[in-house]
């Protein structure tokens, strides 16, 4: 369990004040300049040293993707944006960081984006964070007029700029590539890759996309040393994460934890426990509904981190723990999913845009029951030939959710479709 001292985000219930006043007083802002003089090799090395993985949904190593920046100006600017879509469902942690921290995240846009010889960042927030974005703009207003920001950020000689863009409520705009083009004004569709945003990002010109966490924490991470931070939680999976935990627990929360610290855990220490019981838990989606849900038995085991999660064909995508007792219709749930990322789906790879389709026109027959036992299988089948075959990992994301729910539920479906064949000959004779 994560111990008061080593917690970083100490506003995210907004019982404190939010603006730079407050800020300061929690430490943000503390000695940034010194920080900054690190040096760009200084700081992306640190960041290495602490294993800090993307918080966004992958897990890659942040340092490594700061890394890949180019060291040498051929003249194009370097930009540094900020993913604040949040548009996974059963996820919420940005929007705490956001409206009641946002200068941590505005320090951390300055380390990261001198880390990377970015000269402006831009925060593309999820345009329904109506007072997230209203919030974000003040603080960057305040930073400014504290000369934290601005020609001269914090009296280092480098001039920043923090610009916040708000998106129009598109769930595929939270690919890095498709946001890219929703800020340059076009339809949200993913990028092909190479070439990757490193070398031709916005407008063209060198691009890192990065989550709101991993961005919020760096600071925190270059002041205390990476030491500190690679101490807690299971090598290749350290420091500290939000969760967010919903569904059918006693007090839904978002709640930063040490990583790796066990499912069971989580859940009945922060969010009051499974409703009726740890018996009463039928499955949980660990990480947003793009990952596979997980039975009762493997989580009272599993550990909450990207690599035991794998392990059990899983992951911890956003943290976004999604918790379903025994009076949940678990086909039905992952049927409402299926139709999620049908109506998301950009329609520019074929297999997503053909594939989500009949997948959810499936899962609705197998809701009713009206299907045969062989329609499972070429279910299956398919979402093995949409995962993994589209640009972006949209098509993973609608493929993984089924996989899940016939790998752990699949009786349940066959006796749905059985039950529903014997009701059918009752009402024939």
């Amino acid at each position: 369990m994560l111990q008061d001292k080593d917690r970083i985000f100490t506003n995210l219930y907004g019982l404190h004040d939010w603006g730079l006043k407050g800020a300061r007083q929690r430490g943000v802002w503390d000695g940034t300049k010194k920080l900054l003089e690190l040096g760009r090799d200084g700081i992306v090395q640190q960041i290495k040293d602490s294993q800090l993985r993307g918080r966004g949904g992958a897990g890659f190593p942040a340092g490594l993707k700061w890394s890949f920046m180019p060291k040498e100006n051929d003249g194009r600017p370097h930009y540094l944006v900020v993913n604040a879509d949040e548009s996974e469902p059963g996820s919420c942690k940005d929007r705490e960081i956001l409206r009641n921290d946002p200068h941590r995240l505005l320090e951390g846009c300055l380390v990261a984006g001198f880390a990377m010889g970015a000269e402006a960042c831009y925060i593309y927030i999820r345009g329904e964070y109506v007072l997230e974005s209203q919030r974000l703009e003040a603080a960057i207003e305040q930073a400014n007029e504290a000369g934290l920001l601005g020609k001269d950020a914090c009296g280092s000689g480098w001039p920043y700029h923090i610009h916040v863009h708000r998106g129009a409520g598109a769930y595929i705009c939270g690919e890095e590539t498709a946001l890219l083009e929703s800020m340059e004004g076009k339809k949200g569709q993913p990028r092909l890759k190479p070439p990757f945003p490193a070398a031709m990002g916005l407008y063209g010109c060198p691009t890192t996309v990065t989550n709101v966490e991993t961005i919020a924490v760096s600071p925190e991470i270059l002041r205390r040393g990476a030491d500190w931070w690679a101490a807690l939680g299971r090598p290749n999976n350290t420091g500290t994460k939000i969760f967010s935990i919903s569904g059918h627990v006693e007090t839904p929360c978002n709640v930063e934890e040490v990583m790796g610290i066990p499912m069971r855990e989580l859940i009945e220490k922060h969010a009051g426990g499974v409703r009726g019981g740890w018996d009463n838990l039928l499955a949980v989606i660990p990480g947003g509904s793009s990952v596979p849900c997980l039975p009762r038995p493997t989580c009272g085991s599993v550990l909450m981190d990207f690599d035991s999660l794998r392990e059990v064909k899983s992951g911890l995508g956003t943290a976004a723990v999604i918790v379903m007792d025994k009076s949940t219709d678990i086909v039905a749930a992952i049927a409402n999913l299926s139709h999620f990322y049908m109506h998301e789906s950009c329609g520019q790879c074929t297999p997503c845009r053909e594939g989500t389709g009949w997948m959810w026109r499936v899962m609705e027959r197998l809701v009713r029951g009206d299907a045969n036992i062989e329609d499972i299988d070429a279910l299956l089948e398919v979402t093995y030939e949409v995962e993994g075959h589209t640009i972006c990992a949209l098509g993973d994301a609608a493929a993984w959710p089924i996989q899940g729910l016939i790998r752990h539920f699949r009786p349940e479906v066959e006796k749905r479709i059985l039950d529903a064949k014997k009701r059918g000959q009752v009402a024939a004779e």
